[in-house]
C-alpha cells in the first residue's frame, strides 16, 4: 500500500484557484517533488464547462447566472457541462499513474467506486449506468465525473452531492443528460438524516484509501506545495 496526502479545505475555494492550484500540483508530481495528493473541498455556486461543454445546455444566460452569484467557467476537463457549490463534496486527485498501473476507463471505475462506497456507507442504494459516467440512485444522479490526465498524472475528478440546493441544477441539462434528474444525500435520507458535510467528508477519505490502496496522510492547505525530501 503506498503513502499519499490528503487534504480537506475547511472554506470554499474559488473555482479558478482550484484550477490553478492543481496545474502547480500536477507539475510538482510530474517532477517527483511530491507524492500523490487528494484534494477534498467545496466551490462557491459556478457552473463549469468541460472539453465537450456546449452552452446551448446552459438554461439560462451568463448575465442572469452572474445575477444569481453563480460564475461561468470553462474548464479543461473531461465531460460537459455541471453545476458545483456549498454543500457539495469535490474530489481532486493529483496521481502519477503510470501506463501500466490503471488506464482512462480503470480510473473512471475507481473513482465511481468512490461516490457509490460513501453513499453506501450512508445506506443509499447506489448504482452505475452502462455508457454514462457518475453514479445514480433511484431519486437521480448524485455523482459527476470529469477528469483530465498529463502525461498520466490526474487532475480533476468527482463531485458528491451531499446537501446542496438543489435547485441551481434547473439551471443546466448537467452532463448534458437530457431528462435526467439529480439527487442528493439529503433527498434520499431526509434533511434530518442527512449527515453533515464533515462526516461524509471523513467517510470519503477512508473510501478513497481503500479504493486507491493508499496509506492517507492529512495535510494542510498551506504546506501543498512544499517538496517532499523523502522522495
Amino acid at each position: 500500500m503506498s503513502f499519499s496526502r490528503f487534504c480537506i479545505f475547511e472554506e470554499p475555494l474559488p473555482y479558478p484557484e482550484a484550477v490553478s492550484l492543481q496545474e502547480q500540483l500536477v507539475a510538482a508530481r510530474l517532477a517527483d517533488e511530491i507524492p500523490d495528493t487528494f484534494l477534498l473541498l467545496q466551490h462557491p455556486p459556478v457552473i463549469t464547462l468541460g472539453r465537450r461543454g456546449r452552452k446551448n445546455f446552459l438554461l439560462a444566460d451568463e448575465n442572469t447566472l452572474r445575477k444569481q452569484g453563480i460564475e461561468v467557467q470553462v474548464s479543461t476537463r473531461g465531460g460537459d457541462v455541471t453545476y458545483h457549490g456549498p454543500g457539495q463534496w469535490v474530489l481532486y486527485p493529483i496521481l502519477k499513474l503510470g501506463r501500466n498501473e490503471m488506464g482512462a476507463h480503470g480510473y473512471l471505475h475507481a473513482l465511481e467506486s468512490v461516490a457509490l462506497q460513501t453513499a453506501a456507507h450512508f445506506g443509499i442504494e447506489a448504482y452505475r449506468k452502462e455508457g454514462k459516467a457518475g453514479a445514480w440512485c433511484d431519486q437521480g444522479k448524485f455523482s459527476a465525473i470529469g477528469f483530465k490526465f498529463t502525461r498520466w498524472v490526474t487532475s480533476h475528478g468527482l463531485s458528491l452531492n451531499v446537501n446542496p440546493d438543489l435547485g441551481f441544477f434547473d439551471l443546466i441539462v448537467g452532463c448534458g443528460l437530457v431528462g435526467e434528474r439529480v439527487s442528493s444525500f439529503a433527498q434520499v435520507l431526509g434533511g434530518q438524516k442527512c449527515p453533515g458535510m464533515d462526516v461524509v467528508g471523513d467517510a470519503m477519505k477512508g473510501v478513497v484509501g481503500e479504493v486507491f490502496q493508499r496509506e492517507l496522510s492529512a495535510v494542510t492547505p498551506d504546506r501543498l506545495l512544499e517538496p517532499d525530501a523523502s522522495l
